[in-house]
């Protein structure tokens, strides 16, 4: 996709801060993205992620890929450029409901470890925590409701990670859960211990 130049158009600076946002909000605003195979459980730990930080007081709000592409992406296919531009567009709202003070969960896929980089560099310093929810394939396989691992090894979906696709796992994630050594409780835990000895949660 090519990038485009509006030499006319300049970003417009508000009055209020994200730092203001925060204050206001009374905690730190950040998106953690979640990354890892289909069926490893990335959608299943953001919602139950939510509700613990919404519990807390805290103003959270849901990124997920399949959402996503209803929308704001239903253009885009999975072709590695559309898959890029997908994890483009998504960053830069997650910048966005950053900068307006709301803790941000993304849950894609994102199987390039360039992609993952890509969103760490339209992001503020400090602003994207990487958590790689690992499986390995066969249990991910095994877990699938819908179906779509098996429609991938019948050549009914192509470009399916794991199958015909590509997935890079992270080299240097913030945190990695193992969603088939925890259960879903215990992983939210973590993550939740994580973000308590970051200071990035209400104690």
């Amino acid at each position: 996709m090519s990038k485009m130049h509006h030499s006319h158009i300049s970003w417009q600076h508000g009055h209020v801060t994200k730092q203001d946002r925060q204050k206001l909000n009374g905690h730190p605003s950040y998106l953690l993205w979640f990354t890892g195979l289909s069926g490893s459980g990335k959608s299943t730990l953001t919602i139950q992620l939510e509700k613990r930080l919404i519990n807390q007081n805290m103003h959270v709000f849901i990124l997920d890929g399949d959402n996503i592409r209803h929308g704001l992406n239903k253009n885009l296919g999975f072709s590695p450029e559309d898959r890029t531009e997908n994890i483009r567009r998504i960053a830069e709202v997650s910048k966005l409901m950053v900068s307006a003070g709301v803790v941000t969960l993304s849950a894609f896929i994102s199987p390039y470890r360039a992609q993952r980089q890509m969103v760490k560099d339209i992001m503020d310093d400090g602003d994207c925590i990487e958590i790689y929810v690992q499986a390995n394939l066969r249990t991910c396989e095994k877990r699938d409701s819908k179906g779509l691992y098996e429609k991938a090894r019948k050549g009914e979906i192509r470009n399916f990670t794991g199958i015909d696709a590509p997935y890079e796992e992270p080299e240097s994630p913030d945190l990695i859960v193992n969603t088939e050594k925890y259960t879903i409780k215990q992983s939210v835990d973590r993550i939740y211990q994580y973000l308590l000895n970051k200071n990035l949660v209400k104690k």
